[in-house]
Protein backbone atom coordinates (compact mmCIF):
# COMPACT_ATOMS: atom_id res chain seq x y z
CA UNK A 1 0.00 0.00 0.00
CA UNK A 2 3.12 1.91 0.18
CA UNK A 3 2.63 3.10 -3.42
CA UNK A 4 -0.80 4.52 -2.91
CA UNK A 5 -0.12 6.34 0.06
CA UNK A 6 -0.15 9.60 -1.68
CA UNK A 7 -3.36 8.82 -3.35
CA UNK A 8 -5.04 8.52 -0.11
CA UNK A 9 -3.33 11.44 1.58
CA UNK A 10 -4.27 13.72 -1.65
CA UNK A 11 -7.66 12.20 -2.07
CA UNK A 12 -8.43 13.01 1.84
CA UNK A 13 -7.54 16.74 1.14
CA UNK A 14 -9.43 17.01 -2.05
CA UNK A 15 -12.67 15.76 0.05
CA UNK A 16 -11.53 18.15 2.99
CA UNK A 17 -11.10 21.29 0.21
CA UNK A 18 -14.72 20.79 -1.39
CA UNK A 19 -16.55 19.70 2.11
CA UNK A 20 -15.02 22.91 3.35
CA UNK A 21 -16.80 24.50 0.83
CA UNK A 22 -19.99 22.70 0.51
CA UNK A 23 -20.52 21.04 3.77
CA UNK A 24 -23.30 18.93 1.61
CA UNK A 25 -21.60 18.31 -1.19
CA UNK A 26 -20.97 14.72 -1.60
CA UNK A 27 -24.39 13.78 0.33
CA UNK A 28 -25.82 15.47 -2.18
CA UNK A 29 -24.13 13.67 -5.37
CA UNK A 30 -24.20 10.42 -3.88
CA UNK A 31 -27.86 11.44 -4.36
CA UNK A 32 -28.22 11.25 -8.01
CA UNK A 33 -26.43 12.40 -11.04
CA UNK A 34 -27.57 15.12 -13.53
CA UNK A 35 -24.77 15.79 -15.71
CA UNK A 36 -24.90 18.50 -18.27
CA UNK A 37 -22.12 16.61 -20.72
CA UNK A 38 -20.99 13.54 -21.85
CA UNK A 39 -17.32 13.94 -22.94
CA UNK A 40 -15.57 11.18 -25.00
CA UNK A 41 -11.64 11.66 -24.95
CA UNK A 42 -8.65 9.36 -25.05
CA UNK A 43 -7.61 7.65 -22.62
CA UNK A 44 -4.00 9.48 -22.77
CA UNK A 45 -3.07 10.63 -18.88
CA UNK A 46 -2.35 14.43 -19.75
CA UNK A 47 -6.02 14.76 -20.91
CA UNK A 48 -8.05 14.74 -17.78
CA UNK A 49 -11.84 15.85 -18.93
CA UNK A 50 -12.75 17.22 -15.17
CA UNK A 51 -10.00 19.14 -15.04
CA UNK A 52 -9.40 20.22 -18.50
CA UNK A 53 -12.97 22.83 -18.62
CA UNK A 54 -13.15 22.54 -13.98
CA UNK A 55 -15.81 20.38 -13.59
CA UNK A 56 -17.02 18.86 -10.33
CA UNK A 57 -17.47 15.48 -9.40
CA UNK A 58 -21.78 14.85 -11.09
CA UNK A 59 -21.20 17.80 -13.75
CA UNK A 60 -19.56 15.32 -16.82
CA UNK A 61 -20.21 11.23 -17.52
CA UNK A 62 -16.91 10.44 -19.29
CA UNK A 63 -15.94 7.70 -21.64
CA UNK A 64 -12.06 7.19 -22.44
CA UNK A 65 -10.38 4.92 -24.86
CA UNK A 66 -7.22 4.93 -27.24
CA UNK A 67 -7.52 8.00 -29.69
CA UNK A 68 -11.02 9.02 -28.97
CA UNK A 69 -12.93 6.64 -31.09
CA UNK A 70 -16.92 5.83 -31.16
CA UNK A 71 -17.10 2.44 -33.31
CA UNK A 72 -20.56 0.77 -33.21
CA UNK A 73 -18.75 -2.39 -32.44
CA UNK A 74 -17.79 -1.16 -29.29
CA UNK A 75 -20.29 -2.61 -26.79
CA UNK A 76 -18.93 -0.25 -24.03
CA UNK A 77 -18.79 2.94 -25.94
CA UNK A 78 -22.28 2.63 -27.04
CA UNK A 79 -23.61 1.72 -23.78
CA UNK A 80 -21.86 4.18 -22.48
CA UNK A 81 -23.68 6.98 -25.36
CA UNK A 82 -27.09 4.83 -25.09
CA UNK A 83 -27.27 6.03 -20.89
CA UNK A 84 -26.48 9.13 -21.20
CA UNK A 85 -28.46 9.77 -24.17
CA UNK A 86 -31.73 8.34 -22.89
CA UNK A 87 -31.55 8.21 -19.21
CA UNK A 88 -29.25 10.69 -18.16
CA UNK A 89 -30.55 12.77 -20.99
CA UNK A 90 -27.45 15.18 -21.18
CA UNK A 91 -27.96 17.62 -23.46
CA UNK A 92 -24.47 18.01 -24.93
CA UNK A 93 -21.99 15.25 -25.89
CA UNK A 94 -18.27 16.21 -26.66
CA UNK A 95 -15.80 14.53 -28.50
CA UNK A 96 -12.56 15.43 -27.88
CA UNK A 97 -9.18 15.01 -29.68
CA UNK A 98 -6.11 16.48 -28.67
CA UNK A 99 -2.79 17.36 -30.60
CA UNK A 100 0.40 14.62 -30.18
CA UNK A 101 -1.82 11.69 -29.74
CA UNK A 102 -0.21 8.56 -29.22
CA UNK A 103 -2.67 6.99 -31.19
CA UNK A 104 -2.49 8.50 -33.88
CA UNK A 105 0.91 8.85 -34.27
CA UNK A 106 1.07 5.13 -34.04
CA UNK A 107 -1.68 4.72 -36.99
CA UNK A 108 0.36 6.73 -39.44
CA UNK A 109 3.68 4.47 -38.98
CA UNK A 110 4.05 1.64 -40.78
CA UNK A 111 4.43 -0.92 -38.29
CA UNK A 112 3.23 -3.16 -35.81
CA UNK A 113 2.10 -2.45 -31.94
CA UNK A 114 0.60 -5.41 -31.26
CA UNK A 115 -2.85 -5.93 -29.91
CA UNK A 116 -3.92 -2.48 -30.62
CA UNK A 117 -3.06 -2.80 -34.10
CA UNK A 118 -6.68 -4.06 -34.51
CA UNK A 119 -8.46 -0.82 -32.77
CA UNK A 120 -6.24 1.57 -34.74
CA UNK A 121 -7.41 0.30 -38.30
CA UNK A 122 -10.13 3.17 -37.97
CA UNK A 123 -7.60 5.56 -37.93
CA UNK A 124 -5.64 3.63 -40.72
CA UNK A 125 -8.79 3.59 -42.98
CA UNK A 126 -9.48 7.26 -42.24
CA UNK A 127 -5.54 8.19 -43.48
CA UNK A 128 -5.55 6.14 -46.07
CA UNK A 129 -9.09 8.11 -47.17
CA UNK A 130 -7.07 11.39 -46.71
CA UNK A 131 -3.50 10.53 -47.76
CA UNK A 132 -3.34 13.04 -50.54
CA UNK A 133 -3.65 15.97 -47.94
CA UNK A 134 -1.90 14.22 -45.19
CA UNK A 135 0.98 13.27 -47.34
CA UNK A 136 1.61 17.32 -48.47
CA UNK A 137 2.41 18.03 -44.50
CA UNK A 138 5.84 17.58 -44.20
CA UNK A 139 5.91 18.05 -40.46
CA UNK A 140 4.74 14.86 -38.98
CA UNK A 141 3.56 16.33 -35.86
CA UNK A 142 1.24 18.51 -37.92
CA UNK A 143 0.18 16.08 -40.03
CA UNK A 144 -0.96 13.88 -37.50
CA UNK A 145 -2.60 16.97 -35.48
CA UNK A 146 -4.77 17.18 -39.03
CA UNK A 147 -5.61 13.45 -38.75
CA UNK A 148 -6.23 13.75 -35.29
CA UNK A 149 -9.01 16.88 -36.08
CA UNK A 150 -10.03 14.64 -39.44
CA UNK A 151 -11.15 11.81 -36.66
CA UNK A 152 -13.04 14.47 -34.36
CA UNK A 153 -15.63 14.91 -37.38
CA UNK A 154 -15.36 10.62 -38.17
CA UNK A 155 -16.09 10.07 -34.85
CA UNK A 156 -18.87 12.82 -34.79
CA UNK A 157 -20.55 11.50 -37.72
CA UNK A 158 -20.57 8.20 -35.72
CA UNK A 159 -21.72 9.58 -33.35
CA UNK A 160 -24.66 10.99 -34.96
CA UNK A 161 -25.52 7.83 -37.13
CA UNK A 162 -26.31 5.69 -33.73
CA UNK A 163 -29.63 5.29 -33.29
CA UNK A 164 -29.17 6.40 -29.43
CA UNK A 165 -28.74 10.11 -30.91
CA UNK A 166 -31.37 9.54 -33.54
CA UNK A 167 -34.03 8.09 -31.57
CA UNK A 168 -33.92 11.21 -28.91
CA UNK A 169 -33.50 13.43 -32.00
CA UNK A 170 -36.65 11.97 -33.53
CA UNK A 171 -38.25 12.47 -30.08
CA UNK A 172 -37.76 16.43 -29.71
CA UNK A 173 -34.76 15.63 -27.11
CA UNK A 174 -32.82 18.61 -27.06
CA UNK A 175 -29.19 17.41 -28.19
CA UNK A 176 -25.75 19.04 -29.08
CA UNK A 177 -23.24 16.99 -30.27
CA UNK A 178 -19.66 18.91 -30.56
CA UNK A 179 -16.53 18.37 -31.56
CA UNK A 180 -13.37 19.81 -30.02
CA UNK A 181 -9.59 19.46 -29.61
CA UNK A 182 -6.98 20.36 -26.81
CA UNK A 183 -3.81 21.40 -27.32
CA UNK A 184 -1.30 19.77 -24.89
CA UNK A 185 1.57 22.51 -25.57
CA UNK A 186 -0.90 25.14 -24.26
CA UNK A 187 -4.30 23.48 -22.13
CA UNK A 188 -6.70 25.18 -23.97
CA UNK A 189 -9.24 23.90 -25.72
CA UNK A 190 -10.64 24.79 -29.68
CA UNK A 191 -13.35 25.27 -30.86
CA UNK A 192 -13.20 23.92 -34.77
CA UNK A 193 -16.72 24.80 -35.41
CA UNK A 194 -18.24 21.30 -35.59
CA UNK A 195 -21.28 21.13 -33.83
CA UNK A 196 -24.79 18.65 -35.07
CA UNK A 197 -27.83 19.52 -33.54
CA UNK A 198 -30.54 17.28 -35.64
CA UNK A 199 -29.90 14.09 -38.07
CA UNK A 200 -30.13 17.46 -41.67
CA UNK A 201 -26.83 18.05 -41.07
CA UNK A 202 -25.68 14.68 -41.61
CA UNK A 203 -25.32 12.68 -45.37
CA UNK A 204 -28.55 10.76 -46.25
CA UNK A 205 -26.89 7.58 -45.97
CA UNK A 206 -26.58 8.18 -42.14
CA UNK A 207 -30.04 8.81 -41.28
CA UNK A 208 -32.55 6.92 -40.53
CA UNK A 209 -35.73 6.54 -41.94
CA UNK A 210 -38.40 7.34 -39.02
Amino acid sequence: MHALAELFENNQNWADSLKKADPQFFSRVARGQHPRYLWIGCSDSRVQAGDIIGALPGEVFVHRNIANLVLHTDLSAMSVLHYAVQTLQVPHIILCGHTNCGGIHAALQRKSFGLVDGWLAAIHNLYHEHHDELDAIDDPDRRADRLAELNIHRQVRNICSTAAVQNAWRNGQALAVHGIMYDLATGLLSDIGLTVTGPDALPPICRFIP
